[in-house]
């Protein structure tokens, strides 16, 4: 008797990316690129949008390859700071309580 197999589709585990970058992330720093543009509506505005725009591209790209959930670990990470357990100082002695 075969093993049944069943489809695993990868449009429901793929994740939320764009342009190759995390979604919201992209997106911000795009709208931030048309902002700074067309509120100076200069040309210096313009270079300076347009370098904002892809060396911020660059490095989103980057990161979402490396893990395309980074975003959300780091978010996770900042909220759970206040519940990290205390640490020692380099120069505290370790004494052995146990017997």
């Amino acid at each position: 008797m075969a093993l049944r197999t069943i489809p695993f589709h990868r449009s429901l585990t793929r994740d939320n990316l764009f342009m190759g970058g995390d979604r919201e992330l992209v997106m911000f720093v795009g709208l931030c690129s048309f902002a700074l543009v067309f509120t100076a509506l200069s040309f210096i505005a313009f270079v300076y949008g347009l370098f904002l725009w892809l060396i911020c591209l660059y490095f989103l790209r980057k990161m979402a390859k490396s893990d395309p959930k980074m975003r959300d670990v780091y978010i996770r990470h900042i909220k759970y700071a206040a519940w990290y357990p205390a640490k020692s100082s380099p120069l505290r002695e370790n004494k052995k309580d146990y017997q």
